[in-house]
């Protein structure tokens, strides 16, 4: 008997030990381990000088998580020209203070924001597997799936309020405008399509001629947000909620969105096209995870500062 089931057990265990080794790597180091991304986009008018934009997205802020917080605030000192916050700020019902200290030394940079889900509702735990299992049947967020009940609501409103009292814009299904120096900027916001809480009929109408680059913002990138920004003439899309795939396949990719955005563009810039208009979009892979999954593997956290250059 120990002849004939001595190898599997073997092999059982030495599978077993892979996968806690890889559990502990994801959880305890990758997920740490926070990464700041460079990227050069070329949509300002010719002439124009060159503007920094620094990208902060899915903090999903848990208490006590004081590497994150102290390395959010380290990302002052690249002294931005404006931050975008694309939401899901939080994981915890308490972690609001926390939040707005993490990002305290950012807010006395002119800023924009829009909520994603995360900030209205607590996270639920959930079977990872569903996220392929509704990929695989088209459903995504509230988009063909029941809304969501017996959730933990948040205290968005502090958080909100928090941002409002720094002077950063509410993007929410609105219009907003920040003057820098040389150069003026319009932003054109969404409330976070995955649980339908877009208007962008409320938006609608494309750029501000009189501005010298209008940028749109969304926290999850669903295909019908995209499309309208793009049909309308929006040079540039910022985005998050994606978290990168969270948990990847070293030199293959992620295997989810958790939006209907397809996986090759899941982080990063890419481009959109609708309508004969094209417009560049980046997806922020986001600094953080839902409580209950708290790993990344193959997608570190990060936040993005963006260079935003003249067209060519």
């Amino acid at each position: 008997m120990r002849a004939r089931y001595g190898t599997p057990l073997k092999v059982t265990a030495g599978i077993a030990a892979v996968g806690a080794a890889g559990l502990a790597y994801a959880a305890g180091f990758e997920a740490r381990s926070f990464r700041l991304r460079r990227v050069t986009v070329p949509v300002l008018p010719r002439g124009m000088r060159p503007l920094r934009v620094l990208q902060v997205s899915d903090i999903h802020m848990v208490c006590g998580q004081r590497k994150k917080r102290a390395w959010l605030q380290s990302l002052a000192g690249l002294r931005p020209d404006f931050v975008v916050n694309t939401g899901d700020n939080l994981s915890d019902p308490q972690a609001v203070p926390e939040v707005l200290d993490a990002l305290g030394p950012l807010m006395e940079y002119p800023g924009v924001y829009v909520f994603g889900s995360n900030d209205y509702y607590g996270p639920t735990l959930r079977n990872p597997a569903r996220y392929l299992l509704e990929k695989a049947q088209g459903r995504h967020g509230l988009n063909g799936n029941a809304p969501a009940v017996g959730v933990v609501h948040n205290p968005w409103e502090d958080l909100r309020d928090g941002f409002d009292a720094a002077g950063w814009l509410d993007l929410t299904n609105t219009r907003g405008r920040l003057k820098l120096e040389g150069c003026e900027l319009a932003f054109t916001g969404l409330d976070d399509p995955h649980i339908k809480r877009d208007r962008y009929e409320l938006v609608a109408g494309g750029p501000e001629q009189d501005a010298d680059v209008s940028v749109a913002v969304v926290h999850a990138p669903y295909l019908r947000s995209l499309d309208a920004f793009t049909s309308d003439g929006y040079p540039l899309v910022l985005a998050g909620h994606t978290h990168g795939g969270q948990v990847c396949i070293p030199f293959y990719g992620a295997l989810v969105t958790n939006c209907d955005l397809d996986t090759d563009r899941v982080k990063g810039l890419s481009t959109h096209r609708s309508e004969g208009n094209t417009a560049y979009l980046h997806v922020s892979a986001g600094c953080g995870a839902s409580r209950y999954t708290p790993v990344r593997f193959a997608c570190p956290p990060e936040a993005t500062l963006l260079t935003l250059t003249a067209e060519d």
